[in-house]
């Protein structure tokens, strides 16, 4: 159990990718079927497993009819 919380808490959050999915009311299988990918390459994108390149972000905010920022975790508060 401790291993896990460990694995949790270093896990780094670079997208809000599911977040804003939540908000419009999608699915990462919907956003995959939009994007043409693998429902599988979403759902990594969404637990942050892997990032979508930078061309693919702004499609993703395209898709989703949000600026491209709200896709990100901010840096600073």
């Amino acid at each position: 159990m401790k291993r896990n919380l460990i694995d949790f808490m270093s896990k780094s959050r670079y997208n809000r990718i599911k977040i804003v999915l939540a908000e419009k009311e999608k699915s990462a299988k919907w956003l995959a079927e939009q994007l043409g990918k693998d429902k599988s390459t979403v759902s990594r994108w969404c637990t942050n497993d892997m990032q979508p390149t930078i061309e693919t972000f702004y499609r993703i905010a395209e898709i989703l009819d949000v600026e491209v920022r709200m896709l990100f975790i901010p840096t600073k508060s």
